[in-house]
């Protein structure tokens, strides 16, 4: 393989959030023959950022380790300087909160929450009804216990920044293909070892002197990940609002309880709410090859246990709202790997992705394939670094990733030895649902049925 230059062939597999952003830096730095390739148009409708909104804290503890301090520090400069990222993030403020005893105390562990980093405590259900607009908090809050902090954190519009950086790519030259001529099917070699292209589902092979594997959840449908990504799903819900209550629940500060979920604002476009039930996550697990996977799906409708715990959380902040019907619900995916500190940038994301053992990021060459680069593992907080993350992706291919930031995110499948499939990876649930779930334990009738469909991975 000649040496790389600034007009080679690069194709991108996957058009999701870190997909783009490796596709935003890879034209900033002036290169001119980028392809990305995902099955869906943009935005993805199975993508980790296609979500209406998602939580974000840019100011806290501040991260002991360098690797936490070097992301953390290029994703707060991207939503706070870059134009395409900077209008989405709204600094409306947070509340963080758990019921039990010894969650509360495993949030707090960390240093963070405390006033002088501007946390004030709220252990009542007047002083949790207090931190939004009469009207709008309504529930007695048992058992709840946790801090507010009125900025320094809050929520990104998460679609529109994804769909801001695509359209900032493609203006820069950057090709989105998708449709069976961007379906990924089959990574191709030359000698066995280097990768030279990907095959389409039309049969088309494109051919690149670097392949960067962004594909999340569905990574291992082209690759074997040697069990370093377990796909874990978390479950969402919408109903809808009035122009009134859309307007009253405006520029609210986010509230998350760790065991119960957490809401946002409504979007402005169709005056949904968001509410998602916090719970450890779900696999959908199969044995194939005689290896147990947890195998994606996208679904727009989610257990019934589900939407349970969505109106059981409804019930004990906003009661108002239990019994409204849903208007939209659905699956999502992310690829868990295991433990970047979230003190100093936390996205609370549910969506497709997958988890690594030690939670940390998959950025990495592959240490048998030349040519081919991984960005994968954003293990539940992946979008957060939308802004930059691509930077480091880049920095792999060209060889010039710090090397204290290269050795976290090597290519580790030591660490996936003797892996616990049912880790809980710092998640948390309420009675009965704190333990990863299985999808296989739920029968077609326990789905709700608000809209019916299921796309294959």
């Amino acid at each position: 393989m000649s040496q790389l230059s600034k007009d080679s062939h690069i194709v991108i597999i996957g058009a999701g959030t870190w997909g783009i952003s490796t596709a935003l830096h890879l034209v900033r730095r002036g290169y001119t023959n980028i392809k990305v390739l995902d099955k869906y148009p943009l935005p993805s409708p199975i993508s980790a950022g296609n979500d209406v909104n998602k939580f974000l804290e840019l100011d806290s503890s501040p991260a002991e380790d360098y690797v936490s301090k070097a992301i953390a520090q290029a994703t707060v400069s991207g939503w706070k300087n870059d134009p395409v990222f900077q209008p989405y993030y709204h600094d409306t403020g947070a509340i963080i909160a758990a019921t039990s005893e010894a969650a509360r105390e495993d949030i707090s562990s960390g240093g963070g929450m405390t006033s002088a980093n501007g946390w004030i405590p709220r252990s009542t259900g007047q002083e949790f009804r207090e931190t939004m607009p009469q009207g709008v908090l309504t529930g007695d809050f048992p058992s709840w216990k946790g801090w507010w902090k009125k900025d320094g954190a809050g929520w990104v519009a998460a679609r529109k920044s994804m769909e801001s950086a695509a359209r900032e790519a493609a203006r820069l030259g950057v090709t989105f293909i998708s449709g069976p001529a961007g379906d990924a099917r089959e990574l191709v070699y030359a000698d066995g070892k280097a990768v030279r292209g990907v095959r389409t589902e039309d049969g088309h092979v494109h051919l690149g002197a670097k392949m960067i594997l962004c594909a999340g959840a569905a990574a291992e449908n082209l690759l074997d990940m040697k069990h370093q990504l377990r796909p874990t799903a978390w479950t969402l819900a919408h109903i809808k609002m009035t122009p009134e209550e859309a307007q009253l629940y405006k520029d609210l500060p986010v509230l998350f309880n760790v065991e119960r979920g957490f809401f946002m604002e409504p979007d402005e476009d169709k005056h949904e709410l968001k509410i998602c039930d916090e719970h450890p996550g779900y696999c959908n697990w199969v044995t194939e090859a005689g290896k147990l996977k947890s195998r994606p799906f996208a679904r727009q409708q989610i257990p019934l246990e589900s939407e349970q715990r969505v109106r059981q959380f409804l019930k004990e902040t906003m009661p108002h709202l239990a019994s409204r019907p849903l208007s939209f619900a659905r699956i999502c995916w992310c690829m868990f790997l295991f433990t970047v500190c979230l003190t100093t940038v936390k996205l609370l994301t549910t969506f497709l992705g997958a988890d690594t053992p030690d939670r940390k990021f998959l950025i990495s060459t592959h240490p048998e394939h030349r040519d081919l680069v991984l960005g994968l593992g954003g293990s539940g907080h992946g979008f957060a670094h939308i802004p930059s993350i691509g930077s480091f992706i880049v920095d792999v291919m060209e060889s010039k990733l710090d090397p204290r930031l290269a050795k976290a995110f090597r290519w580790r499948p030591e660490t996936a030895v003797g892996r616990d499939w049912g880790a809980l990876q710092g998640r948390y649930g309420p009675k009965g649902s704190n333990r990863v779930m299985n999808f296989q334990d739920i029968s077609e009738n326990e789905w709700t049925n608000i809209g019916f469909d299921q796309v294959k991975l």
